[in-house]
């Protein structure tokens, strides 16, 4: 006799990052998934409208779900909309996600937290796991304030940096969609030569979580192979897509000043997590998958 699948709860299964984890997991396990602005309905997952700032319908949606585990992706992850907006994104960012892990401690069951490379200030990269945070925006001060609530909280948690992400995902375009419609319409692409990151794909970065949740309790970086600035990342992309770089142009992030700081370098050291299995494809290969 089969053993049933374990249920997996996704929160913020409408964003870019749940669709992905969504799609690496329908098949194995039974999935339950949360939205709140964007609502969704998939074949293969149960999704609910939740708030998961509202306690008490979060931990009734938990008491009637009981999942085997959970992974928590919902945020407001715009670092703009977070400096403009400083009590609720605490709300989403940071106390929800205490609350998440409080329930899944009380369980004993496996918890998996996305953070950002945006914890640190972008001046000693290439950063490791026990690199000390330090973040210049609201967006990486509350996600080192989950990070840490979570963890002394719930220890055995898998609290994942994730850096910068690219794909194709229906319910929610990542950066990469714009790009690609200003090329196609002939219009000019500025990116900046001085913002490094270690950017991955939706589905590598789905990997990493479900590699995480199994092996990692604790911080893991989950940054890709190469260290890339967003212009030599249009140039890539322009390569994969078949599209003229002619319009893409390099400029500096002082060039275009927006409400949140923009640290200059949070490319991250993810040798813990590639000797734990993780290995995300190249940005060229994996863009040409894409294409």
């Amino acid at each position: 006799m089969s053993t049933p699948p374990k249920t997996l709860l996704i929160t913020g299964i409408s964003g870019f990052l749940g669709w992905h984890i969504y799609q690496a997991t329908r098949a194995s396990w039974t999935v339950y998934g949360t939205y709140q602005t964007r609502p969704v309905s998939f074949a293969d997952a149960n999704t609910l409208a939740l708030d998961l700032t509202d306690c008490a319908a979060l931990q009734q949606a938990f008491q009637e779900i009981r999942p085997d585990a959970v992974i928590h992706t919902a945020a407001l992850s715009q670092p703009n909309a977070c400096q403009t907006q400083p009590e609720l994104s605490r709300q989403i960012n940071v106390l929800a996600s205490l609350n998440l892990a409080s329930l899944c401690a009380d369980a004993g069951i496996p918890f998996a937290f996305t953070s950002t490379d945006l914890v640190f200030d972008g001046h000693h990269a290439p950063y490791r796991e026990a690199d000390p945070v330090c973040p210049i925006s609201l967006y990486g001060e509350q996600k080192a304030e989950a990070e840490a609530g979570i963890l002394s909280r719930y220890p055995k948690a898998a609290v994942c940096r994730m850096p910068l992400m690219f794909g194709a995902a229906p319910t929610a375009p990542s950066f990469l969609q714009p790009f690609l419609q200003k090329l196609r319409d002939g219009e000019a692409l500025r990116l900046f030569t001085d913002e490094f990151r270690t950017p991955i794909s939706g589905r590598d970065a789905a990997k990493g979580l479900l590699m995480a949740l199994d092996k990692v309790q604790g911080l893991v970086h989950l940054g890709g192979p190469e260290r890339l600035s967003r212009y030599e990342f249009g140039l890539r992309m322009a390569a994969a897509f078949g599209l003229s770089p002619d319009l893409i142009s390099p400029c500096k992030q002082a060039d275009v000043p927006m409400p949140a700081p923009r640290p200059p370098d949070v490319s991250m050291d993810s040798s813990y997590a590639f000797s734990l299995g993780y290995a995300p494809g190249g940005v060229l290969e994996e863009l040409r998958a894409l294409a």
